[in-house]
């Protein structure tokens, strides 16, 4: 059964993820079910007080003097659609005097949040809309895991003719940051299983193992066999399908 095919492009020396706050201070904040759930005031207050002057500072200077449209992941939730990376957008637009395009979308149901790693491998975020080729754009997100929905973001927009320059999340797993897989990473993903499995994510889900995100080959680097993750990954789209 194939995948959904989302886009993936080459790394070409893509930085790590800017984390503005710790993971703690996001879910532990008052406002912070509300937020996720859609409630746009609760995810402006959680913006105030969790986004600090230096961390707009520190998107700045990555920026380098770059102008570019900021893309906020529009994801759904069980709860609702989460307005935590629309808000963060407008926040980092009005602080840097950049513009958020709102007709970049998610346009399929993923379910991540609390999700399995086999279930965000199984159904990867798609995304539509218009992109500007030549246009550079930072892609926004609440939280990094394993980073696929950013890298589909990423391979949606260059797939388009823009440039994706920057990733930006309100929070997640400092080791997340890392998006581009490293040659040890890679190396022990293809010692683990061999080319057959390689072979076979690339005929099922449009791009080989170079294109996913270190997270990703990380996590199946540390599965099964061949065998088992090829089931794992069919059982976790037959159970989210049912």
């Amino acid at each position: 059964m194939p995948f959904d095919r989302p886009p993936r492009t080459p790394w070409q020396g893509f930085p790590d993820v800017l984390i503005l706050s710790t993971e703690s201070a996001v879910k532990r904040h008052p406002e912070y079910a509300a937020a996720k759930g859609g409630d746009i005031t609760s995810a402006r207050r959680m913006m105030e007080s969790l986004v600090s002057e230096p961390a707009y500072h520190a998107v700045e200077v990555a920026l380098a003097g770059r102008d570019p449209v900021l893309v906020a992941v529009h994801a759904f939730e069980a709860e609702g659609i989460n307005r935590i990376p629309t808000v963060l957008a407008e926040a980092l637009a009005e602080r840097l005097d950049l513009w958020a395009e709102p007709n970049i979308v998610q346009i399929n149901r993923v379910g991540h949040t609390g999700a399995s790693g086999w279930h965000r491998l199984a159904f990867p975020p798609l995304f539509d809309g218009q992109v500007e080729a030549g246009e550079h754009y930072v892609l926004v997100d609440d939280f990094v895991g394993q980073g696929g929905t950013l890298t589909n973001l990423k391979g949606f927009i260059e797939s388009r003719g823009g440039v994706a320059v920057l990733a930006v999340t309100l929070t997640g797993k400092p080791y997340s940051a890392k998006l581009v897989p490293s040659s040890e990473t890679l190396r022990a993903l293809r010692n683990r299983h061999g080319p057959a499995l390689e072979n076979w994510w690339l005929e099922t889900s449009g791009f080989d193992f170079d294109r996913l995100t270190e997270s990703e080959s990380r996590y199946l680097a540390r599965a099964g066999d061949a065998d088992s993750v090829r089931d794992r990954l069919l059982a976790a789209r037959q159970e989210g399908d049912d």
